[in-house]
């Protein structure tokens, strides 16, 4: 037999495998034949592993849209990926934005109050750029990489071997059925030797597919810990955001003239709380510039030099160097300075002194 015959008569036994096995699917489908069904404990588990990738999938695609919000720039990298070449490096939003702050300052000049607050401002942007950066290739590493190695990787081998389960159960119900057919003693014996080796051939392929179905336990585990260090990225990338913001308004604190700490039209510069009850005066008006208080106790306390206790309402956190932080249902000392503006007392805690917001406290007798 040359090589050609056998090639031939492969690729008959093939084709008669596969029509074999396409007519036992129909006639299940049809509800005229047998179906060999699977033992509840491996259903469970390919149940759970089709479960598994399909949330991989969804929580590793959100996870790439929350790291790189743009859908250009997340195919430019899937392309360089599968080329297996680095991406190049793009200045990020944040990076950008900083960019262009630092020269509107350097334009406006840094010896001008905007000018200097703009290039501070520009240069913590870029540092929170970096963070996002650096949070980015984190995450990448050692969160999505094993996601995306789990899908491309241990589930193509699960789904790989399924298909061949479910074609060894097929071969199975076809000579099941073709035993059922057979008509004299010589089919019979024929049939019940195929009915065998396929019942063999099925039984070892459902214990391939058993063994590697039960690695999804050690799948769930090992994304778990990939898990754990996507989110210590995350709190490495906001903790260091929030302290670069806190540096940032201390620098701008320091650095503003009182004029700029105060607006006019008492819109910005006075903070307000969520909820004002009537305890600072007998009436409070709403006006275009802004809320104003009257209280004849306030007013007795602006015109007078001396000093009143006063019971704080809210916590209120410094804005500068030149407030006092405040703490709820605390009582300090307030006292006007004259000239200050008519929505702040001068507080004293101690040793410490500031600027506090009227709004924030109720006089006592």
């Amino acid at each position: 037999m040359n090589i050609m015959d056998f090639n031939v008569k492969k690729l008959a036994a093939d084709a008669g495998t596969f029509l074999s096995r396409a007519v036992q699917f129909t006639e299940e489908k049809l509800g005229q034949a047998e179906k060999t069904e699977l033992d509840a404990h491996l259903e469970n588990l390919l149940s759970k592993a089709e479960c598994t990738k399909i949330w991989t999938e969804k929580i590793m695609k959100q996870t790439e849209v929350l790291l790189q919000p743009n859908p250009n720039a997340r195919i430019e990298e899937f392309v360089y990926e599968k080329l297996d070449r680095k991406a190049p490096s793009r200045v990020n939003n944040p990076e950008l934005l900083g960019q262009y702050m630092i020269d509107a300052g350097t334009e406006f000049g840094p010896g001008t109050a905007y000018g200097n607050a703009l290039i501070k401002c520009g240069e913590t942007q870029k540092r929170i750029g970096t963070a996002d950066r650096e949070l980015i290739q984190t995450s990448a590493l050692n969160f999505l990489t094993p996601l995306r190695n789990f899908i491309e990787g241990d589930y193509k081998t699960i789904a790989k071997e399924r298909k061949l389960l479910q074609n060894k159960r097929l071969d199975l119900d076809a000579a099941k059925t073709r035993l059922k057919k057979a008509k004299t003693a010589e089919a019979k014996s024929s049939s019940e030797q195929e009915v065998r080796i396929t019942q063999s051939e099925f039984d070892r392929q459902a214990e391939i597919t058993r063994l590697l179905l039960e690695g999804i336990s050690s799948t769930h585990a090992h994304h778990l810990r990939c898990l754990n260090d996507f989110v210590e990225a995350q709190m490495t990338y906001y903790a260091q955001c929030y302290q670069y913001m806190l540096d940032l308004q201390k620098q701008l604190g320091s650095s503003f003239p009182s004029s700029y700490l105060c607006n006019n039209n008492h819109n910005a510069g006075t903070p307000v709380p969520s909820a004002l009850p009537n305890v600072i005066g007998s009436s409070a008006m709403a006006s275009t510039s802004g809320l104003v208080i009257s209280s004849p106790n306030i007013s007795d306390l602006k015109e007078s030099s001396g000093s009143r206790k006063a019971r704080v309402l809210y916590d209120y956190d410094a804005a500068n160097s030149t407030e006092l932080s405040l703490l709820a249902d605390e009582v300090i000392t307030v006292f006007s300075i004259i000239g200050m503006d008519s929505d702040w007392l001068m507080g004293e805690r101690g040793n410490q002194k500031g600027k506090v917001p009227i709004t924030y406290l109720e006089l006592l007798n």
